[in-house]
């Protein structure tokens, strides 16, 4: 396998979440109930902070072009192109932020893992937890199908329609308790990454994908579906394409999160090894040959996290510090003096 090294950066930071120890270094799904590490006056910077400080694990972007960020104690952040807005820190509080999702109707929803979900129409919080039948209030993914339900992953899955919520468990079929991403494909079937590997809902049975030799695939965080039709996803071996009956081992890299962008290129954040993180671009031209060439973007720590192609075809990926976005040739840190200019 080919690789271009194009930029570096290594940056000396305390990573205070927790993380497993397997090779690829991928983080594990343990919440701790103190606040990981953060005294109370750090928590109360981080909340109170112009821009992302803490881990950003998920970032999206809305009709109108805005930039969503879902970034863990600080809060859940918007970029207009000029500043960032912090939506949550004056009404909601400093929880574990670890999606966010602009629905259809513009209505925005927050995951958190200590405190369920949160729906903000741009006035109004609507605050749902296991009260109101949301299967836990750890939740890490948030996603919309084509019918317009909304889908909740974390310590069980949930299924909203608008009025009632669905619990799936592992009783149902889901081979672990947790949803770490969601994602729909062109058949209707919907994804679920989970630690126990990668399965699809068929909306009536829950499908378990192992290897050809039965082997489980374990500790999975991003799942997509590229142009083609293929299932893309990362686990403790590295990357993974799947083409419906055959499964192709990409890359040795770690893949925490997957994207594919308007080129055909796959982006990838994720453990190169147990010390070193990267954003790493898999050529589309290369993409199904013996030797995927792959171009190191930025690597080091702190540990690389969600991403996004904008409108704009800019990468912008979160850290275990805030927010970065690259451009084709410069990368922006916005917690930086320049970045915030």
């Amino acid at each position: 396998m080919k690789y271009t090294h194009v930029y570096a950066l290594f940056l000396v930071f305390v990573f205070h979440s927790s993380c497993g120890q397997n090779r690829t270094n991928v983080p594990q799904d343990n919440f701790s109930k103190e606040h990981n590490g953060y005294s109370e006056s750090q928590l109360k910077e981080l909340a109170t902070s112009r821009v992302p400080m803490s881990q950003v694990r998920n970032v999206k972007q809305d009709r109108n072009g805005d930039i969503l960020i879902a970034a863990t104690w600080s809060g859940v952040f918007r970029y207009d192109g000029k500043s960032f807005t912090n939506l949550t820190s004056s009404k909601v509080g400093s929880h574990r932020f670890w999606d966010v999702l602009e629905d259809r109707r513009g209505n925005l929803w927050f995951a958190s893992t200590d405190s369920g979900v949160y729906h903000y129409n741009g006035k109004t919080f609507h605050h749902f937890t296991t009260r109101d039948a949301l299967a836990n209030n750890l939740v890490m993914s948030i996603y919309e199908d084509k019918a317009g339900n909304i889908w909740f992953g974390g310590s069980g899955l949930t299924r909203y329609d608008g009025e009632s919520f669905q619990n799936f468990t592992t009783k149902d079929g889901l081979p672990h308790s947790g949803g770490r991403t969601i994602m729909e494909d062109r058949t209707g079937k919907l994804w679920i990454a989970t630690g126990d590997g990668p399965c699809f809902y068929d909306g009536k049975t829950f499908t378990v994908l192992k290897n050809k030799d039965g082997k489980a695939f374990k500790n999975v965080w991003s799942i997509i579906e590229d142009k083609k039709g293929s299932i893309w996803f990362g686990d403790n071996e590295g990357l993974w394409r799947y083409d419906g009956s055959t499964f192709t081992k990409v890359s040795q890299r770690g893949a925490y999160a997957i994207i594919e962008d308007k080129k055909g290129n796959i982006w990838t954040t994720g453990a190169v090894n147990r010390e070193v993180w990267a954003l790493s671009r898999y050529d589309a031209k290369y993409l199904y040959s013996k030797m995927p060439t792959v171009t190191e973007i930025m690597s080091g720590p702190p540990a690389f996290l969600g991403l996004l192609e904008a409108n704009d075809g800019s990468i912008w990926f979160g850290s275990v510090g805030g927010v970065y976005r690259y451009d084709g040739k410069t990368i922006t840190d916005f917690k930086s003096k320049e970045g915030q200019q």
